[in-house]
């Protein structure tokens, strides 16, 4: 194994809403039976990254729950393993993670008794498949300290949430901004960093001696005239869930069929945890049109266009379209649905009516049965 695996998912965002009260962006369902965080786990058992750490904060029960086990990604202890690190009050330190840096500095223990050259940084709200591999192998004929994945956006697309780079002919990062108010360029960063273990070890441990604490703006920014970094174009599907229109366009992509495929029949696979639930339902008077339907899922109504994730139960006469239900809801006979994404465990009385009219409307009820 050339190379150990980072994945940072303790982050929080806004932009979610109500979406991320209950959950950590990287634990928010994709596509009807996946975790966000499935993707770059399956992408680091895909490139045989044995050994992953995953560095969670805010918010993280459900997202433990679902890492619960390493045998869905396969992932053996024998040859490496899946670690979760929280924030650990010791007796030099019970901060929280005060940045992205800070959280690998304060897991530094795991990279200084690792043996892999290399180490992939990941970050667990992203939506792709890629072969880390071919990263590695870019980043090493390149000679480069740190390389970046970056992915040329469209031109309509606001960036201003990205760090946006700006690379010279043979790739080599000239310019780093993050999250300007006025974009020099449609190259992205997606989030994704190649880099020598023992130099990243260096770069942390220089930045909590200086106070600095945020990977991208005090080692990637600070030393990008210093550092040979490189960017690495993914041409391929990737898409960030961190805010709620991205996070519904993610999910409506996957009733396009040839995105559908390129992550469900095309080798390598995506995996995710398994529950055992019976399959879906559909009752006498129930239509169904272009929609995902979940394991453990019972329709009786009008599914159009829409995303039902799993023991979601849609009663008689349901109206449901351009829509995405979230986990375990309970939807009363009559209720119409149009444009909205409806939370986990919620229970929709009888009769209601929830249109989003000028953008996506999100319906949290407070009538939970429970919450995970």
């Amino acid at each position: 194994m050339r190379a150990l695996g980072i994945v940072l998912a303790g982050g929080n965002s806004r932009k979610m809403g109500e979406l991320s009260h209950k959950r950590a962006i990287s634990a928010m369902p994709i596509a009807g039976s996946y975790r966000s965080i499935d993707f770059v786990l399956s992408n680091m058992s895909n490139s045989h990254i044995q050994k992953v750490a995953v560095i969670t904060q805010y918010n993280s029960r459900s997202l433990h729950e679902h890492l619960s086990s390493s045998k869905w990604w396969d992932f053996g202890r024998k040859q490496g393993g899946l670690y979760t690190f929280t924030p650990t009050v010791t007796p030099d330190n019970s901060n929280w993670y005060q940045g992205t840096a800070d959280s690998i500095y304060q897991n530094l223990l795991f990279l200084k008794r690792s043996h892999e050259p290399y180490v992939v940084i990941a970050t667990g709200d992203c939506v792709y498949k890629m072969d880390f591999n071919k990263v590695l192998e870019y980043h090493i004929a390149k000679k480069a300290d740190i390389t970046v994945v970056v992915k040329e956006m469209p031109e309509d697309a606001d960036v201003d949430r990205y760090g946006v780079v700006k690379m010279n002919d043979d790739g080599r990062i000239e310019e780093f901004e993050e999250k300007p108010m006025v974009a020099k360029s449609k190259t992205v960063s997606c989030g994704i960093y190649v880099i020598r273990r023992r130099q990243l070890i260096e770069l942390i441990e220089k930045s909590a001696e200086e106070g600095r604490h945020d990977l991208v703006q005090d080692i990637l920014i600070r030393y990008k005239d210093l550092k040979r970094i490189y960017g690495y174009r993914i041409e391929s599907y990737w898409r960030n869930i961190a805010t709620v229109e991205d996070y519904f366009g993610t999910n409506m992509d996957f009733l396009k069929k040839d995105i559908r495929d390129y992550f469900f029949k095309q080798y390598p696979d995506v995996y995710s945890k398994v529950d055992d639930l019976p399959p879906a339902k559909y009752n006498p008077g129930s239509r169904v049109r272009n929609s995902l339907i979940s394991s453990g899922c019972i329709v009786n109504g009008t599914v159009e266009n829409s995303i039902l994730f799993k023991e979601v139960f849609v009663g008689n006469n349901c109206t449901i379209k351009n829509s995405i239900i979230l986990n375990d809801v309970y939807l009363g006979d009559n209720t119409h649905i149009e444009n909205c994404i409806v939370e986990s465990r919620d229970t929709i009385r009888a009769n209601s009516h929830h249109v989003g009219e000028t953008g996506i409307k999100v319906v949290v009820e407070k009538n939970e049965r429970y919450v995970l």
